[in-house]
C-alpha cells in the first residue's frame, strides 16, 4: 500500500532523476523556393562537556549522559556510503509493482496490487533516433493516479534535419496535459482512457489543442510488462502518437524499449499549404514508479 514514506521517497528519486516523409515542408514551417538536454550539509557535532567542580568527582547519572551522546554521535556521523546503498537498496526493493498477494492481508487488503495500486507515481525519461529525418526524439514523463482517475503529462523534444538543404536543424515542441480515468483496474491489466490539451512548436506557428488518449499496461510474466498508447489531436493541427513497448520492472525502477510512429500536419495554417511530417523508430528509457 503506498506510504507516506514511498511519497518521500518519490518526491527526492525525482529530484536526483532530474539531472520524414514530408508533404511540401517540415510542419509549422514556412515553403522556401529551395526546398530539395549536492550541496553538503557538514554536521556539526557539540562534544563540549559540561565542567566539574573542583573537588567534585562526575556521578553515575553524567557517565550515562556521555555514553548517550557518544551512541548519537555515532549514528549522526554513519558513513555516507551507508546511506547510498541504503536508498539504492529501497528504491529496487519498493515500487508498487510487485506481486504480494502471499503476504498477510492488511484491513481486509492486499498491501501490494500491482497495477490496482491505491495510489501510483511515475516518472521517466526516453529517447531514439528518428528514422528517414537525421534527427531524434526524446521524452519527459510524469504522472500520478488513484484506483481510476489521475493526472498525466509529457513534453516530447524532436530535433531533425532541416528540409530545405541547408545544414541547420530544426525542433519541434509537443506537450500533454491529460486527465485520466482506467476503464479497468485489476491486479495484471490497466486500461485507460485520456483527455486534456496538446500543444506543438514549430519554426513558424504554436499550437495548442484538445487531445485525447487511450493507454494500457499488462503483465506478461514475473516482472515483466507490454505497454501501448495512442494520442490524438484533432484540430486545429493534427497530431497522432502511437507507441508500443516492453518494461521491466526492477522494484521502483522501470526499463523500457520499443517502437514508435508520430504523424504531425499543420493543416495549412501557416501558408495555406498542408505541411505534414511524420517520425518513427526504435526507443528506450529508464523511469521510476511507485
Amino acid at each position: 500500500m503506498f506510504t507516506l514514506r514511498s511519497l518521500l521517497s518519490a518526491v527526492l528519486a525525482l529530484g536526483l532523476l532530474l539531472g520524414t516523409s514530408s508533404a511540401e515542408a517540415r510542419f509549422g514551417k514556412r515553403s522556401r523556393p529551395s526546398q530539395s538536454d549536492s550541496p553538503r550539509n557538514d554536521d556539526k557535532n557539540d562534544d563540549t562537556h559540561e565542567a566539574t567542580p573542583v573537588g567534585q568527582e562526575d556521578s553515575d547519572d553524567d557517565d550515562a549522559e556521555r555514553e548517550r551522546r557518544r551512541r548519537r554521535r555515532r549514528h549522526v556521523t554513519s558513513d555516507p556510503a551507508a546511506v547510498d546503498v541504503g536508498l539504492i537498496t529501497f528504491i529496487f526493493a519498493s515500487g508498487n509493482h510487485r506481486l504480494r498477494g502471499d503476504e498477510p492481508r492488511y484491513r481486509g487488503e492486499v498491501r501490494q496490487e500491482r497495477h490496482a495500486a491505491p495510489i501510483s507515481f511515475r516518472v521517466g525519461l526516453q529517447a531514439g533516433p528518428v528514422q528517414q529525418s537525421g534527427g531524434g526524439a526524446g521524452d519527459l514523463f510524469l504522472g500520478i493516479e488513484g484506483r481510476r482517475f489521475g493526472m498525466d503529462a509529457r513534453f516530447t523534444g524532436i530535433a531533425v534535419d532541416a528540409d530545405d538543404g541547408s545544414d541547420e536543424v530544426d525542433s519541434i515542441s509537443l506537450w500533454e496535459a491529460h486527465l485520466t480515468w482506467a476503464l479497468i483496474s485489476q491486479e495484471r491489466v490497466r486500461l485507460r482512457v485520456e483527455a486534456g490539451l496538446s500543444g506543438a512548436r514549430a519554426p513558424d506557428i504554436s499550437f495548442v489543442g484538445f487531445s485525447m488518449g487511450l493507454s494500457m499496461e499488462a503483465c506478461l510474466a514475473g516482472p515483466l510488462d507490454f505497454e501501448a498508447r495512442v494520442q490524438a489531436t484533432p484540430f486545429p493541427y493534427r497530431q497522432v502518437d502511437a507507441s508500443a513497448a516492453l518494461a521491466l520492472h526492477l522494484g521502483a525502477v522501470v526499463l523500457r524499449g520499443g517502437y514508435r510512429g508520430m504523424l504531425l500536419d499543420d493543416a495549412g495554417h501557416v501558408d495555406g499549404i498542408a505541411h505534414r511530417d511524420t517520425f518513427h523508430g526504435p526507443f528506450a528509457g529508464l523511469g521510476l514508479s511507485f
